[in-house]
């Protein structure tokens, strides 16, 4: 299962549009006492996000799920605003960023990272 973005990942994403805002989709599929694990990776996370200019707009528990075949539920939702893409590739190659970033893999078994671009309401 997908967890952490890959070099090619990172490339196809910034290749999009680079200097764009985005709001980054967490889907979050917890390892057993992974929902601690990822605590402790939001507590090292928040401040290196903030050093490019992100923020956490939010994070929420997964309820069950209304419209959903077997195990698709997800554990927990984050979303976070990038100042742009770059910003996000710049934050995940960065060595203090990376210093904690076993945190959240040790937290999953599986996660879905889509970046998103706002949009009028017809």
């Amino acid at each position: 299962m997908a967890i952490d973005p890959t070099g090619a990942g990172l490339k196809a994403f910034l290749a999009e549009a680079p200097d764009d805002p985005i709001v980054m989709l967490n889907l979050l599929r917890f390892a057993p006492g992974g929902a601690q694990r990822y605590r402790e990776y939001l507590e090292h996370f928040r401040p290196q996000a903030e050093r490019f200019g992100a923020r956490v707009l939010y994070y929420g528990q997964g309820g069950s799920a209304i419209v959903a075949e077997a195990g698709q539920e997800w554990d927990a939702v984050l979303l976070v605003h990038y100042p742009s893409r770059r910003a996000f590739s710049d934050m995940v190659r960065d060595p203090d960023y990376q210093q904690g970033s076993h945190l959240r893999s040790e937290a999953l078994v599986e996660a879905v990272l889509q970046p998103t671009t706002a949009s009028e309401l017809p």
